[in-house]
């Protein structure tokens, strides 16, 4: 495994829309787990394949310390509820926003075994699901922010669950 570096948004590839994995390869496997070592190394909660440079459908997403999901070729198939509240990304360090998020996602993905499930989350989860997917639409939270926050707003912005993840990672 080795840690990627996780490109900005000046970058144009976080701008452009991902093609589908068309199969699972040891590359593939490999791309995963550099991706969740960087992704942990930055302390986020999730993170998408353009942003390390690689324009293919994939992310990975830990929202509970331990549990990581890969899901490759995501397509989001049912949504409801509507959750809002500070967002940001490994991305745009530094910024955050306020983002108006469904409660509820579900989600259809590939594992690294190629094999299909289904993906059902709930608020944090559901929020990093459909971050992660926008990104491989070239898509980025501030194209759906309502408002940005100050820099000094922004730690008092994060979710209090955030930040209780947060500091169980760093232990």
């Amino acid at each position: 495994m080795a840690k990627r570096k996780i490109l900005t948004d000046n970058d144009p590839t976080l701008r452009t829309v991902c093609r589908p994995v068309p199969r699972i390869t040891p590359r593939i496997e490999t791309l995963l787990d550099d991706m969740i070592e960087t992704m942990r190394d930055a302390n986020g909660v999730g993170l998408a394949a353009p942003q390390v440079g690689v324009l293919l459908r994939a992310v990975v997403i830990e929202t509970e310390p331990g549990t990581v999901w890969e899901l490759i070729n995501p397509e989001i198939i049912e949504t409801s509820g509507e959750q809002e509240g500070s967002e940001g990304c490994l991305s745009l360090p530094g910024q955050s926003g306020h983002v108006k998020r469904p409660n509820f996602v579900k989600v259809k993905a590939l594992n690294r075994k190629g094999e299909e499930y289904v993906l059902e989350g709930t608020e944090l989860l559901a929020r990093a699901i459909c971050h992660e997917t926008d990104h491989l639409d070239g898509r980025l939270y501030t194209d759906v922010a309502e408002y940005m926050y100050a820099p000094e707003e922004e730690e008092e912005r994060v979710s209090p669950r955030l930040r209780k993840y947060a500091r169980r990672r760093e232990r």
